[in-house]
């Protein structure tokens, strides 16, 4: 359903933002790929409790929605980088505020508990 949601012209702009974030893996992808770019297994290493099977769906989405780079090398063996492309990298930097905003929940409700 998020798939369709991402191509869907007809939503306000914070939902289609959403829709293209959507999920467990991208975000923490696009954090990754803001220091450079990186090979799957490097991603997978910096991730550990994702599958290859997530890590290789959310990355060709990703690369869909024009978020991420996909060079392959021709080498044996084949070699293959992911990077943040321009529209990523300004996703990314969008995200920082709302991280910011984040964080300060998260130490909002530290606090709640200490106090109750």
């Amino acid at each position: 359903m998020t798939r369709l949601r991402a191509q869907d012209t007809n939503l306000c702009g914070v939902s289609a933002a959403i829709a293209v974030i959507d999920g467990k893996w991208k975000t923490w992808l696009l954090w990754l790929l803001e220091s450079g770019p990186h090979r799957p297994g490097e991603l997978r290493r910096k991730i550990p409790r994702i599958s290859e099977k997530m890590l290789t769906q959310a990355l060709r989405e990703m690369e869909t929605d024009g978020l991420v780079h996909r060079e392959v090398h021709d080498v044996v063996p084949p070699k293959t980088v992911y990077s943040l492309t321009e529209f990523g990298r300004e996703l990314s930097e969008l995200l920082g505020p709302l991280s910011d905003w984040g964080h300060r929940r998260l130490d909002r409700l530290t606090e709640a508990r200490t106090v109750s």
